[in-house]
């Protein structure tokens, strides 16, 4: 069993996954953005139909379980790393002839930086989480 390191990225990628979890937070930035715009504009006698609210308040439920979904799917993809290293590292101490010290090594650096990719995404989410409840409304 050898394990190669793809240049191109595959669709279901950490990084695919990330850059989908950034849009969703930016959207949801001016999303919180555009709230606190409406409700500064609430005492203005132009307001949006309710119709429109409802659509709006729908398209962010949306966006948000697409979000929770591709956040879970990148924590599994990282638990999935770290328990094929594991595996191999528990394979190659007892002996497997068919596992290397270089799959090993591989496995264990792939999970290593995919494991430092979640820690900084929860940092972020933290820290973005931190600056919503400090918003006035």
């Amino acid at each position: 069993m050898s394990l190669s390191i793809n240049t191109a990225v595959p669709s279901g990628s950490i990084l695919m996954q990330l850059q989908n979890m950034q849009r969703q937070m930016n959207y949801l930035s001016e999303a919180s953005q555009g709230a606190q715009n409406r409700a500064q504009q609430a005492a203005a006698p132009e307001q949006t139909p309710l119709v429109l609210e409802q659509d709006q308040a729908h398209t962010s439920e949306t966006k948000v379980g697409s979000f929770a979904a591709a956040l879970k799917d990148a924590f599994e993809t990282v638990n999935n790393l770290q328990n094929q290293a594991n595996n191999l590292q528990t394979r190659f101490d007892t002996g497997d002839r068919q596992v290397s010290l270089s799959d090993v090594m591989l496995a264990t650096q792939k999970s290593s930086i995919s494991f430092e990719a979640a820690v900084q995404v929860r940092n972020k989410l933290i820290e973005a989480y931190k600056t919503v409840s400090q918003m006035q409304i």
